[in-house]
């Protein structure tokens, strides 16, 4: 397959916009001819992942853009990087990664990119609407867009994210096309009681079973509750993502292009069909904790993806039936717009006064800021579980948000599993 590039790509390309432009759409070109794409599409906004130190390549990549006078061309977002900027002495690793963490985080905001640093941008005031075009980076990000909002997205992974957000231009292929987003792999929920369904960890579990099973195919869910709240998909995705590759889910009667399972599979029949019971997710779950009853509980990591204004409300609605400080570390990641709201409603002082430690611009399973991994630590949620055994060396125990204040409180793992038994 030839590509054809527009008279605009072609100008960018021969450098008639300047240098910037005609690094990000060597690129970017180069990428679609990968990718056997015939066109280019525009992009109405970018979220960038490359923000994030992963060593010289990525200090380098992006001191260049600065360097050749690159500017982002659509409104573009930042992910999370590796130091909370407004409490930098959260940071517990080596000065040389924390400067470079810094240095790059700074950069991209002299690109033109908004400092957003957040893993769950769909939560800021102004996210793309049904059908459009956009090039985001992050797992979580990704599959919340095209599932939830019906956005379009490809996975941008580092640096490529930034030729996107330069260049304003992406590859026409996967799931920025109507054909690429059909779905093929239906799962259906078998068995499970009402009383089941309301259940936290039913999306998480939900997720990580899906993630695990779809492979590189499109998974649409039968069965989930109708009234299931952003959040719960969005741990829903989160989890699929990390456990697999998925990119985008349908759920029938929930996201909007799964109005039908017809209308998910795109009218044509499902290469596999496959059942979920409730054992499948109980034993999903109870393979999420790493800990044995040996060890001492140390800390409570929420927010990953970032803590929501419904879960910060939800949390403080938990924590009227306790009084007093946490036993042990508490953090909580969030982002700056967050943390802005909780600031109007006063929930800022009354959660510091309870020891529990906001964690802004970064995430605790990347970035080094738990003063204790000798212990167990304990989150809600399912991709903290998943990676932080592996980025940090902790043991984890997963559970409810209520079962993480009420440990928290008690000083030792309580988890209340008796629904699923």
């Amino acid at each position: 397959m030839t590509l054809i590039l527009s008279k605009n790509d072609s100008a960018m390309l021969a450098g008639e916009q300047g240098r910037g432009k005609q690094f990000a759409m060597r690129i970017v070109s180069q990428m679609a001819k990968a990718m056997g794409a015939t066109s280019l599409v525009d992009i109405s906004s970018a979220h960038i992942d490359g923000c994030l130190y992963n060593g010289q390549a990525s200090v380098d990549f992006v001191k260049h853009a600065v360097e050749i006078g690159a500017e982002v061309s659509v409104p573009t977002t930042l992910n999370v990087g590796t130091l909370d900027l407004i409490h930098p002495e959260l940071f517990r690793g080596e000065e040389k990664v924390a400067e470079a963490g810094k240095f790059i985080m700074e950069s991209y905001q002299k690109l033109g990119c908004k400092p957003s640093f957040t893993c769950a941008p769909y939560q800021l005031p102004k996210r793309p609407e049904f059908g459009e075009h956009i090039a985001w980076a992050e797992s979580n990000a990704i599959v919340f867009a095209n599932s939830v909002l019906g956005a379009r997205t490809n996975r941008y992974g580092d640096f490529i994210d930034l030729c996107a957000a330069i260049s304003g231009r992406v590859p026409y292929s996967g799931f920025h096309t109507d054909e690429g987003r059909r779905a093929q792999h239906v799962f259906k929920l078998k068995g499970f009681s009402d009383e089941l369904l309301t259940q936290e960890t039913l999306f998480t579990a939900v997720g990580l079973f899906v993630g695990r099973k779809t492979e590189s195919r499109i998974p649409v869910i039968v069965g989930l509750p109708s009234d299931a709240s952003e959040d719960a998909l969005r741990a829903l995705g989160a989890a699929s993502a990390t456990s697999g590759s998925v990119g985008l889910f349908h759920a029938v009667g929930i996201t909007p292009e799964a109005v039908t399972l017809d209308d998910a599979l795109q009218h044509q029949d499902a290469e596999i069909v496959e059942i979920i019971k409730p054992d499948d997710l109980r034993q999903v779950l109870k393979n999420l904790s790493t800990a044995t009853n040996k060890e001492t509980l140390s800390a409570i990591c929420l927010g990953t993806p970032h803590f929501s204004i419904h879960e910060f409300e939800a949390l403080m609605t938990i924590l009227e039936n306790y009084s007093g400080r946490v036993e042990m570390e508490f953090y909580i990641n969030t982002g700056r717009h967050v943390l802005a709201q909780l600031e109007e409603r006063g929930h800022v002082k009354e959660l510091e006064g309870r020891g529990i430690q906001l964690v802004i611009d970064t995430c605790t399973y990347i970035t080094p800021i738990l003063k204790n991994l000798d212990g167990v630590v304990m989150t809600n949620s399912g991709k903290w579980a998943y990676y932080a055994p592996g980025n940090i060396g902790v043991q984890v125990a997963f559970g409810s948000l209520e079962d993480c204040v009420k440990s928290a409180y008690l000083g030792e793992v309580s988890q209340d599993d008796r629904i699923w038994s």
